[in-house]
């Protein structure tokens, strides 16, 4: 392990440029790796504050990429998907009726002439609010930009929240949260919709359950659930890290907190018109196979067409089976794997098998997969494969109305494979840190159980799927590592 003492014997942050070989050939350029010497208390700038100023460039930069089509108010369809600025944002403020003050689900949409909108109640609640300082007296073409900078600030903030957090989620790897911060799908894909508030709240409720509050992480869980639904499926796999460690009260009480958190957030909705609450699951569950999704791939390459009742038969079944098999690593695997790592894999699945990938789905893992397997060279070649997959889809869009000019079929489909073959190579090399802690960048360089883990960090093997011996696990070769004065199978 090498790292640089900032405070005392007990506070060392992990130097990337010392730890990860790639960051240390990159460094370089600008005078070689961090000193084994240096001490960030002769400067004002921390790890912590250096990666919340990069967050802040990061999301400036990913508004400029964004200026060609406000400029144009996301007039001009070609140039929208030709420059990859597109946004939801500024055309469901339209197309919503949330420019005219309509109240998304309260309100029908018959009577307005406008679509419903089509996603968890926190983010209509987020697409009204942030409608409100917006003035009727102003032409339409502004009113979309300011309505567009409004959550793109906010968007900002969150972003930062999610950096903020991330840094301090593994004590001592502070660094690791440069690469949300600096994640290209992340500037590319942050503002294209609202998916940043479960994203940080997400974050934010693995910080909690680090610090071993766990009815503050289920209240965030629901929150995040309340957004999007993808954080959820954090609760499946720390409940088999729970049950494996014996900690199944804590999860209870995490479940809890998120039962309560989304019932105080969507029972008022539910109650007053069931019909609009109701409007996401409908969706979810009645669209076909759509962009970004191999499901695409298998209809439109290999005819593979069935009802949309089967369709989502199939779709559940697949994620079915890659959650039995998460399942079986969490529990059979020779030592309890670190939480992030399972919430990659369980997110990634139910991303790679769903009906639809949209390109803002990436936003999802970037802060999963730095916790998960904090090594610059493998996450920069799985975000290049995003990126690839990013720019397709905006040229694939624009084949569909004007085919000379957009991306053929056969490479869109490619893309498709690509960010679906990279995705899981990037989770296989998460299994091989599984069942090879010492590839673990986290543990390795920390010498630690689940620095993440909070109540799991250190916590010994009650119920798995291997045999145990009587003594120390010798007889069936399980690994058998002392932390904190405990044993960890």
């Amino acid at each position: 392990m090498t790292s640089v003492r900032l405070r005392d014997d007990r506070d060392e942050v992990v130097a990337p440029s010392l730890d990860d070989a790639f960051v240390a050939g990159a460094s370089t350029a600008i005078g070689g790796p961090l000193g084994r010497r240096a001490d960030s208390r002769r400067s004002w700038w921390s790890p912590l504050r250096i990666v919340l100023l990069l967050a802040i460039l990061a999301s400036a930069l990913g508004v400029a990429i964004d200026t060609p089509c406000s400029t144009k108010a996301w007039g001009d369809g070609y140039e929208i998907f030709s420059r990859g600025c597109y946004s939801d944002i500024p055309l469901l403020y339209t197309g919503r009726g949330i420019d005219e003050g309509v109240i998304p689900y309260v309100e029908d949409p018959a009577t307005t002439g406008d679509d419903e909108v089509e996603y968890p109640v926190l983010t209509g609640a987020v697409m009204y609010l942030t409608a409100l300082p917006i003035s009727d007296g102003w032409s339409a073409d502004t009113r979309m930009r300011v309505y567009y900078a409004v959550n793109a600030i906010a968007i900002a903030l969150l972003l930062a929240v999610t950096v903020w957090a991330t840094a301090l989620t593994v004590r001592r790897r502070p660094w690791d949260a440069a690469m949300v911060a600096l994640a290209p799908g992340m500037i590319l894909a942050s503002t294209i919709n609202w998916d940043l508030w479960a994203v940080a709240a997400t974050s934010l409720a693995l910080l909690a359950w680090a610090r071993r509050y766990p009815v503050l992480a289920g209240i965030l869980i629901g929150l995040g659930a309340s957004f999007k639904f993808y954080p959820v499926l954090v609760l499946g796999p720390l409940f088999l890290l729970c049950l494996r460690s014996g900690r199944l009260r804590y999860w209870a009480l995490t479940l809890g907190g998120a039962v309560v958190m989304w019932l105080a957030a969507n029972a008022p909705i539910m109650l007053v018109r069931f019909d609009g609450w109701a409007r996401f699951y409908r969706f979810s569950s009645e669209r076909g196979a759509d962009y970004g999704s191999p499901w695409l791939v298998a209809r439109d390459a290999f005819s593979f067409d069935p009802p949309i009742d089967q369709l989502n038969l199939w779709a559940a079944g697949v994620l079915i089976v890659f959650c039995v098999a998460i399942g079986v690593v969490i529990l059979a695997a020779p030592r309890r794997p670190r939480l992030a790592q399972v919430v990659f894999l369980t997110v990634a699945a139910f991303a790679i098998t769903n009906k639809v990938y949209s390109p803002q789905f990436v936003v999802w893992l970037i802060p999963l997969a730095v916790l998960a397997r904090p090594r610059w060279r493998d996450f920069l070649w799985w975000q290049a494969a995003q990126v690839v997959y990013f720019f397709s889809v905006w040229w694939y869009i624009i084949g569909q109305a004007t085919p000379e000019k957009g991306l053929p079929e056969a490479y869109y489909w490619a893309a498709i494979g690509l960010h679906v073959a990279a995705t899981m190579l990037f989770g296989a090399f998460i299994l091989r840190d599984i069942y090879r802690p010492d590839h673990d960048p986290v543990r390795s360089s920390l010498g630690a159980d689940d620095p993440g883990g909070g109540v799991l960090d250190g916590a010994d093997d009650v119920i798995t799927l291997r045999r145990r011996s009587a003594r120390s696990g010798e007889r069936s070769g399980q690994d058998v590592v002392v932390v904190h004065g405990r044993h960890s199978h």
